[in-house]
């Protein structure tokens, strides 16, 4: 018996385009009625779950104003945020200004002994360096990135006198607090 090879049927070809379309419309035809249905006691607006926070702020740019030094008035309400109301025993707080690259320092009367908390914060366009001794000791020696308040904690010997310098790279506003904790 002879085979007879299969015979080939040419294909049709349907432009990309046209199965496109026709899903399109396959999909619009079904999903109308498509619904789904909230129960009433499912939905409550006033939900602090479902209420909508506000969006952060992160992508403000901040003010570059905002670290600039002041004086006056300024001066003395910048002092009020930085240094705060604090408990126990307030031994020195200052504040004031220097110039760029200007060194300044101030001292403390003598301390009794005991642990104390040093609070410092600056106020510049640039880093301002806190150095605090208490005789040749140094007990802080940074460079603070202004817009921050950082606290130290350091225990002095009776009748310790501390010295503090304050230099910026850029004039800059500066304010320190010494309590005793």
């Amino acid at each position: 018996m002879p085979t007879v090879p299969p015979r080939r049927v040419p294909r049709r070809r349907i432009p990309a385009a046209a199965v496109v379309l026709s899903i399109a419309v396959c999909l619009g035809a079904a999903l109308p009625g498509c619904a789904y249905e909230y129960s009433a006691d499912h939905w409550d607006d006033e939900s602090p779950s479902i209420a909508a926070s506000p969006p952060p702020d992160a992508a403000l740019p901040q003010d570059p104003h905002l670290n600039e030094p002041v004086t006056g008035d300024e001066l003395n309400d910048w002092v009020d945020r930085v240094l705060p109301d604090a408990e126990g025993h307030v031994f020195q707080t200052s504040y004031g200004s220097v110039k760029a690259g200007a060194v300044h320092t101030e001292t403390t009367t003598p301390l009794p002994g005991g642990t104390y908390s040093l609070t410092l914060a600056c106020r510049s366009t640039g880093r301002v360096s806190f150095t605090v001794r208490s005789g040749q000791e140094s007990l802080v020696d940074l460079s603070l990135r202004c817009g921050t308040s950082r606290v130290n904690v350091v225990s002095l010997a009776k009748d310790a006198i501390l010295t503090i310098q304050v230099t910026g790279r850029a004039a800059a506003n500066f304010a320190y607090r010494v309590r005793r904790i």
